[in-house]
């Protein structure tokens, strides 16, 4: 999964930047809003491409979820140093740096003449973004304030999950009508405004000017790479002995990444003071699960749709359109509830509503039905994903104290682009699995319980482990009294 909508607390990364009375507000909106963009449509697009992409570059099935993974990788280990660097260096040109390789590295997939060569524009597209996303974020929330600030954020998450709403449609009319690599032409354009925008009207601001934890990045990267290698090889070769062996040392990495953000301390990628609350690591979980089981259903839907049910590109892209839609709806009606009752219950309630439609894709078979078979499950995942998000920014903002707002929301982010990531990996043996229909078909209905099952941990997680604020409780005693008055 691209992740071709927003992830919730995106939102409260760009809450956190100090802010200030920017000289052209709109013009910087412009610029955070068509910089995201990029990332967003492009990622919905590649999703719908997937078998046309495979086909093309006569990649096997058991490697094409590489796509995939090439460019999560370095996005969920990197975007947390992005934003660092762009607080150390300058949020305006690490913004401008990030777009800039988005984009050579788009052109790059687009004439790449193999796929290793279009892995190698992946993983600079994923390097791109984590400079892009974060720091875009940053300048979003560095050039409004107060009331001014919260609907600049409220527009940037609108437009976003339009943008990959649109970037499904349109993605796969351009597969349909002039092939794969055209969708990554797709950027240009958009990037080039994005320039102009940030150029011309966004004012250079800075942050905290501490040293950067680069030992930090570079082995939770490498972690990740060997646990992804492992997962997506095992796939293919049935699980090696040099499988194995790569995915334990990707494990022990990460516990020495753990070893030494504790020795970090205040300065570490990821604070590990954070999960010293047991709401914290309980929505860490539920993100984790949450956006894993998301991950998981974005990225085998339209393969499902074209493989079995020979559904144009156009028309699987045009058929997740209720999902952002939803997603964005429900996001605004959310914020207000959880502002009064908290988040525990709307994000165990969400997450057993992604777990039912999940669960629903169990009864796909090779004469499928869009309005019978996919769209109720659809529609229930949007249902729990437009339930659960409000209450999950809102949540992880009120988990922590107010100086490690920024950094608790940004590792959040960064787990729900991991959870993508072994959501992806996990599934290559679907994937391998394509070259017959009832062998993939039993592939997506094991994808469909274990993604049904994780939505259910993610659901007993937030009743568990997350608390209520003492304000929300406030309000629920408040309007129990009046209740009974």
């Amino acid at each position: 999964m691209t992740l071709s909508i927003p992830v919730s607390c995106d939102s409260g990364i760009a809450s956190a930047v100090p802010s200030a009375r920017a000289e052209h507000p709109l013009g910087a909106l412009c610029a955070c809003i068509l910089g995201s963009s990029v990332a967003f449509i492009d990622g919905s697009a590649v999703n719908v491409s997937l078998p046309a992409l495979q086909t093309g570059l006569s990649a096997s099935y058991a490697t094409v979820s590489w796509a995939i993974n090439a460019y999560l990788l370095p996005l969920g280990a990197l975007i947390l140093l992005g934003g660092a660097v762009g607080d150390r260096f300058g949020r305006r040109r690490l913004f401008l740096t990030g777009l800039t390789l988005f984009t050579i590295a788009s052109l790059g997939c687009a004439v790449a003449p193999d796929f290793s060569w279009f892995l190698f524009g992946r993983s600079l597209q994923g390097f791109g973004a984590a400079l892009l996303l974060p720091n875009s974020l940053a300048i979003l929330g560095s050039s409004f304030e107060g009331e001014a600030q919260g609907r600049a954020i409220g527009t940037w998450a609108a437009v976003g999950a339009f943008a990959g709403a649109v970037g499904g449609v349109l993605g796969g009319w351009v597969v349909d009508a002039v092939g794969w690599r055209s969708i990554f032409l797709i950027n240009m354009p958009i990037a080039a405004a994005a320039g102009y925008f940030a150029d011309r009207y966004v004012e250079e601001s800075r942050g905290d000017d501490g040293p950067l934890d680069w030992l930090g990045a570079m082995i939770v990267t490498l972690g990740l790479l060997g646990i992804t290698w492992a997962l997506t090889t095992s796939s293919g070769d049935r699980g090696s002995g040099s499988s194995l062996a790569i995915g334990i040392l990707g494990i022990v990495l990460l516990a020495l990444f753990v070893r030494v953000e504790h020795r970090r301390r205040g300065y570490a990628l990821m604070p590990l003071t954070l999960f010293a609350t047991a709401s914290f690591a309980g929505l860490s979980l539920v993100t984790f699960f949450l956006y894993g089981s998301l991950g998981g259903m974005l990225l085998l839907l339209p393969s499902l749709l074209i493989h079995v049910a020979h559904y144009s590109a156009t028309t699987a892209g045009a058929a997740i359109l209720p999902l952002p839609v939803v997603i964005a709806l429900g996001s605004r009606a959310m914020g207000r509830v959880t502002g009064r009752y908290g988040g525990r219950w709307p994000l165990a309630i969400g997450a057993t509503f992604v777990a039912c439609g999940l669960a629903l894709f169990l009864r796909v078979d090779d004469s499928i039905d869009y309005w019978r078979d996919i769209f109720p499950a659809t529609l229930l995942v949007a249902i729990g994903m437009g339930i659960s998000s409000a209450p999950l920014t809102s949540s992880v903002m009120t988990s922590v104290d107010r100086d490690h707002v920024g950094a608790a929301s940004g590792f959040n982010s960064a787990m729900a682009r991991i959870a993508g990531l072994i959501a992806s990996a996990l599934l290559g043996y679907v994937w391998a699995s394509q070259e017959s229909t009832e062998t993939f078909l039993a592939g997506i209905h094991a994808a469909a319980l274990v993604g049904t099952v994780s939505a259910l941990v993610a659901a007993a997680s937030a009743l568990l482990l997350v608390r209520t604020p003492k304000s929300a409780e406030a309000s629920i005693s408040s309007a129990s009294a009046r209740g009974h008055e």
